[in-house]
């Protein structure tokens, strides 16, 4: 399902929405909500209005648990690093208790901190079947989500829910939730804003499945299509019909 809004605000002001009701329908039925937030610029303005009222306090922070679906292996006080951005925007600004906010540290090895945020999701789901009620990504303008870059052998990987890469454009290693692990969650929604993610969004939504070239292919939460939530800038290219503008 893609939605489209008319600008970056309109679709911030719709994930807020969702978030809320999706946390409150989680807190009823599994007494928490458990969300895997994305880096980037795009979701700064949702973490933005999250942080606010009325989104603030219709949201039941003590029941909410924050994980991230990949990180750049860079000190967590480098302007970088995804949790730094998500604790200065949102966390910092709602009453959500410390040890309900989970960080990937890469503090020693990449190899290190993927086998400790693993065995950290583990632990903390207590099954072989973990199930985010919500996992939230966005789209590199190379087809990249998460830290899933296009050519990189972590595509491949099909038993660890996380692992580190070396993204050599890039020249940094990684840590990053894997294809299988995110299609293991209740439902995954795309933030995609801006005429500069045009293309590739046309090219991972209508173009031919190249999963290898466009990593956000392998996104097939149940085996179903995740939620696109798009602006009019980003979708302009798009011709398909089951959008729905907003």
């Amino acid at each position: 399902m893609i939605r489209v809004y008319n600008d970056l605000e309109a679709l911030s002001q719709a994930a807020a929405e969702l978030f809320t009701v999706q946390s409150r329908q989680a807190a009823v039925i599994c007494g928490r909500f458990t969300v895997a937030l994305s880096g980037g610029e795009t979701p700064r303005r949702l973490y933005e209005i999250l942080a606010a009222p009325p989104y603030r306090e219709r949201i039941n922070w003590d029941g909410v648990h924050i994980f991230w679906s990949d990180e750049r292996c860079v000190p967590e006080d480098d302007p970088r690093n995804n949790a730094r951005m998500a604790r200065q925007v949102l966390l910092d600004h709602v009453p959500i208790p410390l040890d309900h906010i989970h960080p990937i540290r890469c503090d020693q090895s990449p190899e290190h901190a993927a086998i400790q945020y693993e065995k950290e999701l583990k632990e903390f789901f207590s099954t072989q079947n973990p199930n985010f009620h919500l996992v939230l990504l966005g789209l590199g303008e190379n087809g990249h989500i998460a830290s899933l870059f296009p050519h990189t052998p972590v595509l491949d990987e099909q038993v660890k829910w996380v692992s580190d890469v070396y993204v050599k454009q890039l020249g940094m290693y990684r840590i990053t939730f894997t294809a299988p692990f995110i299609n293991q969650a209740g439902q995954v929604v795309f933030l995609v804003s801006g005429a500069d993610k045009a293309q590739v969004l046309e090219n991972v939504l209508e173009g031919p499945y190249q999963p290898r070239e466009l990593p956000a292919q392998l996104i097939r939460p149940a085996g179903i299509h995740p939620l696109w939530l798009v602006d009019k800038a980003a979708s302009h290219k798009l011709t398909i019909n089951d959008e729905e503008s907003v």
